[in-house]
């Protein structure tokens, strides 16, 4: 089967190109720009068009015969390669229901990192543990990680790790055989209208999984009763070194999980977790004195300053929010609290994407104003390097936040 992937550069189909090429079938793809994602799937020789006109589409389908067409839900209806592949009658489809398909087709052991938080780094600890333990594995994460591609998939394997993303309703395509669940707080607004409508989709997602494990205090959130789940205590959360309390607890949840799973009597999983050596974008290190993290919600932000905290205690935040629909979501979790742990905050413009034009677009002034004493407003500009590079020689930690474009701009300089 050829598969075309619209938007192959993407965290979420980037890496389910990746499986699809490892098991055997023909990939292509097209996406806006090139990204290290284009660059890694290029190298193995796959196909790729910067232009998503539909003539590529065409073009390839008149060569190679193109079966499928995946994309992404941020696709639009009329977009001209949705258009194209109807005209050539080629089926298209999101990516959640290919993966599934192959899952099933492989007959392969789904183990589902799911939440609001902090799912990309605890998918990112169990691929790690699982390799260093010698367990074959296929896998879909959303991040490039230092020892192994984003998404991959092993023939010997009979287990497949999946970062099991809720937006636009993901999680409820699978029927996990494991999942795992990181801390829960309401998210998606332009998925989910209501908490409820929230709280309710994670309700469906354990009653669809055969076991769950997760906090006690994320199971009263999603007001769970079903008797399939592994709740954990707060007393429960294990002593590892790994910098950063969030990180400590997911840890603890993928040790569970080893437990679970039981490879012969194996005790040494804790010694296995804390040599994980964590994700691209997940407070990576990509210079002295400055870190670049993907967080955008402001229990990411009090999270990852927490862990910054851990290596300084002069900390410089340079905030990117993500969505001016998201910012109408949280600009009341935007308190004094959230920036305890940062002595300064540079505070960006939003980066709009998927955007609703009737909604007011709010401004830094605004979504600042609980923190204002600390905060100054900038733009991705030289002027901004400049600062940060006079807060890196007076020896302050620079943390680049956002899922935006501040990542793209901030490795341009080094």
């Amino acid at each position: 089967m050829n598969i075309y992937f619209s938007g192959i550069g993407g965290v979420g189909i980037g890496p389910l190109a990746e499986i699809a090429l490892d098991a055997g079938y023909g990939v292509f793809g097209s996406d806006v720009s090139q990204s290290l994602m284009t660059d890694q799937l290029e190298k193995r020789g796959v196909t790729i068009s910067l232009f998503q006109d539909g003539q590529s589409l065409e073009a390839l389908h008149s060569e190679s015969s193109i079966d499928r067409l995946v994309y992404t839900a941020a696709l639009p209806d009329d977009h001209p390669e949705l258009i194209m592949a109807k005209k050539l009658g080629i089926r298209s489809c999101k990516r959640d229901e290919l993966l599934a398909e192959i899952i099933a087709e492989k007959k392969l052991k789904l183990i589902a990192i799911s939440g609001t938080h902090g799912k990309t780094t605890t998918t990112g600890m169990m691929i790690w543990a699982l390799q260093q333990l010698g367990v074959p594995i296929s896998y879909s994460v959303g991040a490039s990680l230092s020892f192994g591609p984003s998404g991959k998939f092993d023939p010997e394997s009979q287990y497949f790790v999946y970062e099991c993303d809720e937006f636009d309703r993901n999680m409820l395509h699978f029927t996990p055989w494991l999942s795992v669940l990181t801390s829960l707080s309401y998210d998606h607004i332009d998925t989910y209208k209501t908490e409820a409508d929230y709280t309710t989709a994670f309700r469906e997602f354990i009653a669809q999984s055969n076991q769950t494990i997760l906090w006690q205090n994320d199971s009263d959130y999603v007001q769970n009763a079903a008797e399939s789940c592994w709740v954990l205590q707060a007393d429960e959360q294990v002593a590892f070194t790994l910098a950063g309390e969030h990180n400590r607890r997911n840890a603890t949840l993928i040790l569970k999980a080893l437990e679970y799973l039981d490879f012969d009597g194996i005790q040494d999983y804790q010694k296995v977790i804390d040599t994980f050596p964590g994700t691209f974008r997940r407070f990576e290190k990509i210079a002295e004195n400055l870190y670049s993290d993907y967080g955008h919600h402001p229990n990411e932000i009090a999270a990852t300053l927490q862990m910054a905290s851990e290596y300084s205690k002069d900390i410089v935040l340079v905030y990117q929010p993500h969505q001016n629909v998201r910012q109408h979501e949280v600009k009341d979790l935007y308190t004094a609290d959230v920036f305890t742990h940062a002595k300064k905050v540079y505070w960006l413009p939003t980066y709009q994407s998927r955007e609703h034009p009737e909604l007011e677009l709010l401004l830094p002034e605004q979504l600042s104003q609980n923190v204002s004493d600390k905060t100054t407003v900038a733009e991705l500009d030289d002027a901004l390097w400049r600062s940060i590079q006079a807060e890196r020689s007076v020896d302050n930690l620079v943390l680049c936040m956002g899922a935006g474009s501040i990542d793209q701009w901030i490795r341009k300089y080094i």
